[in-house]
């Protein structure tokens, strides 16, 4: 399936942009890789804002609060429904050096050297047909202040086909696409601002990586050159905790061709042999594994037998 909106009247209905700084989380001890814990806000009465709004306030990506609230409005939020924030989630099964991005997940973590913290910002990834690398290790090369953009000639292409008209050379300053601020890792990519005030947790971008303005000022002022950058492709990830509890967290994969983008049918799940003895075995409840594969929420679950579900923190709103 899909993660597709109707981004022509999702615009036009996102009156207001807001940001929030990186979610900041102390790192758990080795062994440990589950960190925080899933909030849940209240819509305010006589609501007039769309949930890219409170995606943005809670620093979540679209696709992250969409999994958590199917159903959601995406225009227009009731007002005074819920809405659960994922603010829970299992690190990334790598090493905790420098930036690791999940393009499954479209987070990025930052993990600041020697600050035991790890910091989760929310991204958008290449569109269909211009994919964000996946399973790829590189550094950052280079940061810039105030990008240019000079759209390949491929771009610029696809764009005609559109009936637009694209620059062969767009310089810096508010209307550039890479907004204020870029990080060039490897030859082709970068990690970057945007002029919209839509598409973190969306799949919009020509393949680079894109972030809100206040998550992207920071990274550029806080990465230094030469950093680790991993890119990885985890839509199910899982940890067995220090006290024995076992969880699993499932996004929707990525599609990986035009057919299964274009498709209202589920990816398939890519579940490797061992990630498929992970979810079995003794204490694991099976019936709660099957289900979060096929809810896929985005969110930890408890797969251990007799488990409590994680309880919520309430925020006023």
């Amino acid at each position: 399936m899909m993660r597709r909106i109707n981004l022509l009247g999702y615009l036009a209905a996102l009156l207001v942009s807001q940001s929030a700084l990186a979610v900041s989380y102390p790192l758990p001890p080795e062994g440990s890789r589950l960190v925080g814990n899933p909030l849940v806000i209240t819509v305010p009465q006589g609501n007039t804002l769309p949930l890219e709004a409170f995606a943005a306030q809670y620093s979540q990506g679209l696709s992250n609060m969409l999994e958590a609230n199917p159903g959601t409005d995406l225009f227009l939020p009731q007002s005074g429904s819920q809405l659960i924030v994922p603010q829970q989630v299992i690190l990334p099964d790598t090493v905790r050096e420098g930036i690791v991005v999940n393009v499954a997940e479209m987070r990025l973590y930052y993990y600041p050297q020697g600050s035991n913290t790890v910091e989760i910002l929310p991204i958008g990834i290449g569109e269909a047909g211009r994919e964000t690398p996946r399973n790829w290790v590189t550094t950052v090369q280079r940061k810039q202040e105030g990008p240019t953009w000079s759209p390949t000639p491929n771009t610029r292409r696809a764009y005609a086909k559109e009936g637009k008209t694209l620059p062969a050379f767009v310089p810096a300053g508010p209307d550039n696409p890479m907004g204020l601020y870029a990080i060039y890792i490897g030859r082709l990519y970068a990690i970057h601002g945007t002029n919209a005030n839509f598409g973190i947790g969306l799949r919009v971008s020509q393949g680079c990586i894109r972030l809100r303005d206040d998550d992207i000022k920071y990274l550029f002022d806080n990465v230094p050159v030469g950093t680790r950058v991993q890119l990885i492709d985890q839509p199910v990830k899982t940890t067995t905790e220090p006290d024995g509890s076992r969880w699993v967290e499932v996004h929707e994969p990525l599609s990986r061709n035009r057919t299964e983008f274009e498709s209202n049918n589920k990816v398939p799940l890519p579940i490797t042999p061992a990630l498929r003895a992970q979810l079995k075995g003794a204490g694991v409840d099976t019936v709660r594994v099957d289900g979060a594969l096929e809810r896929r929420s985005g969110m930890p679950v408890n797969i251990g037998y007799g488990a409590l579900e994680t309880p919520l923190v309430a925020s006023g709103q």
